[in-house]
């Protein structure tokens, strides 16, 4: 089925991660106390990475939160949050580029904001917006006996205020969204507790049942929160009128506060366990150093489509995906995935549905571990390799051992590693490469800058030629046409095969009419 995303929806997304949790907040009950405030989401260090999905769109975009610091902010003591939202993979390349940065100092005893600064930008323009909010301090922000709570939340504090709530089952709050222009009525009612599966582990959850009212598109959702002093969110789902939005955890972790422009200093931070998942890979959370400069984002998936010959019918689907950084396997690591499979009529005639995992490190983008299963017609290959790249050998899970040069890469590491070369005209760059159990070497040339359409869509592509060091250097033809941008992406890729051409293109969503 061919959706087709709404900027507007796209836009909402960060609005249902964070701004269901805004400004008044009241509770069932006799009891006219104002609500508990706990101080464990704001452990400085914590540093939260979710993906949004829409429908069969499985990556549309990434959301990070952080505690960065704890200081002085103009003469207030302040806690600085930051949030950063940006799309991904299809919606990036097809309908706009959005990359927003969100930073709100917070009133340490109350989470009550007092300063939010936003740089919004999207493909064609740059918005940077101050704001002094009129909060009291001091004792001042203490609150009365109420029962809600006084002030105003943008959507970073109040992700992390409601966090602070006890969240027990039975509790029901109202509360009241503002973001921009917008006023949400919101209602949130702690429903349960349940065991959530994501991809970075299993999770013991409190489940919240919430329904919004307001010109939105979420009308209702579930949000499940780690079920521990933290109540990190881990999963969030919203049905919409053309599919579900779900927010999913991607990482948690701690990591060394970054100085804000004027906080004191800040004491060493502590690091704490993230919630207790069973993982799968198997992983824990680890202290991460600043991004890399990769030309992809975590989170970041690409759709391809592929033809045969010059028909306009797909005769297949694969799916790169870059899941996760984590502790993979004793070390520090990307975790890399490529789905591929027949649809169609072809499908009919011949099955072919494979995936590949790559465990890679996120400096130089070499495997360390490789895991195939391919099931392609009657074959079958279910194996495990474990890659040591100092040493130059690979070994299978049934102990045979493959010698490889330093600096190898399989199948997945090597379309990931591409993205980051010099492509200038005429460049010519080497890849040691594992094919079918043996090393080969690949040899990538850049040629011209060329416009090649995808959809509607005219894009500049830098032109690639992939060679081999075999006798018939360039018996498959391989073609490759990179997009001419920071962010390299692989727009088309092309190839001659015993049954003909083969093409696999770029998804390109079309726009809704507005």
């Amino acid at each position: 089925m061919n959706l087709s995303l709404n900027p507007r929806l796209i836009l909402s997304l960060p609005i249902l991660l964070f701004a269901l949790t805004f400004p008044v907040f009241a509770q069932e009950g006799n009891g006219a106390t104002s609500q508990p405030f706990s101080t464990a989401p704001y452990k400085v260090g914590e540093h939260l990475t979710y993906d949004v999905s829409f429908s069969n769109f499985m990556s549309v975009a990434h959301v990070e939160v952080q505690v960065m610091s704890s200081g002085v902010f103009e003469s207030r003591d302040s806690i600085q949050l930051r949030a950063h939202v940006q799309t991904t993979g299809v919606v990036n390349v097809a309908l706009f580029s959005i990359n927003n940065d969100y930073t709100t100092y917070v009133d340490p005893t109350t989470g009550l904001p007092f300063h939010t600064q936003q740089i919004i930008r999207d493909a064609t323009r740059s918005n940077d917006v101050s704001l002094d909010l009129t909060q009291p301090a001091g004792t001042d922000a203490i609150p009365s006996k109420q029962a809600s709570f006084p002030g105003t939340y943008d959507f970073l504090s109040a992700f992390y205020r409601v966090r602070a709530l006890p969240l027990t089952t039975g509790s029901f709050y109202k509360l009241t969204v503002r973001s921009e222009s917008q006023t949400y009525q919101v209602e949130v009612r702690v429903t349960g507790n349940e065991v959530i599966k994501t991809n970075v582990g299993s999770f013991n959850t409190i489940v919240t049942q919430v329904h919004v009212t307001g010109n939105t598109y979420f009308k209702s959702a579930k949000a499940y929160f780690s079920d521990d002093q933290r109540h990190v969110p881990v999963l969030m789902i919203a049905r919409v009128s053309t599919g579900d939005v779900k927010v999913e955890l991607a990482g948690s972790e701690f990591i060394k506060s970054v100085a804000s422009a004027n906080p004191s200093p800040t004491p060493p931070v502590t690091v704490v366990a993230t919630p207790t998942p069973t993982p799968r890979p198997k992983a824990t959370p680890t202290p991460t150093p600043s991004i890399e400069d990769w030309p992809f984002t975590i989170g970041e998936q690409l759709n391809y489509q592929v033809f045969l010959g010059g028909s306009n019918t797909p005769v297949g689907l694969a799916t790169f995906q870059v899941r996760a950084r984590s502790r993979y396997f004793d070390r520090d690591g990307l975790y890399l995935m490529v789905t591929a499979e027949t649809t169609g009529a072809v499908a009919r005639l011949f099955v072919a549905k494979d995936t590949i995992e790559s465990y890679v490190d996120p400096k130089s983008l070499l495997p360390y571990r490789t895991v195939l299963n391919l099931a392609e017609g009657k074959r079958r290959l279910n194996q495990t390799l474990t890659v040591n790249q100092d040493r130059g050998n690979a070994t299978t899970d049934k102990g045979q051992r493959i010698e490889i040069p330093v600096g190898t890469h399989d199948y997945l590491s090597f379309f990931y590693v591409v993205r980051t070369f010099n492509l200038s005209p005429a460049k010519r760059s080497a890849i040691p490469m594992l094919v079918d159990g043996k090393p080969k070497t690949m040899f990538i040339t850049a040629g011209k800058r060329e416009t090649i359409e995808l959809g509607e869509k005219k894009l500049s592509a830098i032109a690639l030629s992939l060679t081999t060091d075999d006798p018939q250097s360039d018996k498959y033809q391989f073609r490759v046409w990179i997009s001419d941008d920071r962010r390299r992406l692989p727009l088309r890729m092309t190839c001659q095969t015993e049954l003909g051409p083969l093409k696999a293109d770029l998804a390109i969503v079309p726009t809704a009419p507005q």
